[in-house]
């Protein structure tokens, strides 16, 4: 199974985004002895003045067919990072060809992709900014794989 991470906007240079790279090259070596075919982030272009219909069109185009897709927002479930595992686990064991975690622009998505993702993640009921969603997500992703792998990394 692929893991995509799609997300509005483009990270600079700087702390978040060398969090990212990090704990994404760390899931996608980890990852792969596990059957994760490969963890990867996408970033689609945001759109001048919080065009949402036109970024949601954007995370689409990122989104293989066949992909659960998952939007990360306030409002979503809230799952405990084992529960986390156990889901990627499950959607690899059942055949799911990708996993797709949607990260919205500064104004949020568009109403479609809200309808359209299969699951809503909160990482609390707080509002966190998009570049912090981002390591959040993949160290979260990483997490799961030591999980998986029984790597002492996670601590109940």
């Amino acid at each position: 199974m692929k893991i995509l991470i799609a997300a509005v906007g483009r990270l600079r240079d700087g702390p978040e985004a060398a969090l990212t790279a990090d704990y994404l090259q760390r899931a996608a070596l980890a990852g792969r002895q596990l059957g994760f075919r490969s963890i990867d982030l996408i970033e689609v272009e945001g759109k001048p003045g919080g065009d949402t219909r036109a970024e949601g069109s954007a995370l689409y185009r990122a989104t293989p067919d066949g992909a659960r897709k998952i939007l990360l927002d306030e409002r979503g479930a809230e799952w405990a990072s084992r529960q986390f595992a156990e889901k990627l686990a499950r959607w690899r064991d059942d055949g799911l060809p990708c996993a797709v975690f949607w990260i919205g622009g500064a104004d949020g998505v568009s109403q479609s992709v809200k309808d359209n993702a299969d699951e809503k993640l909160a990482f609390g009921r707080q509002t966190w900014p998009h570049r912090l969603v981002r390591v959040m997500i993949c160290e979260q992703i990483y997490r799961a794989v030591t999980i998986l792998s029984g790597n002492p990394y996670h601590r109940d």
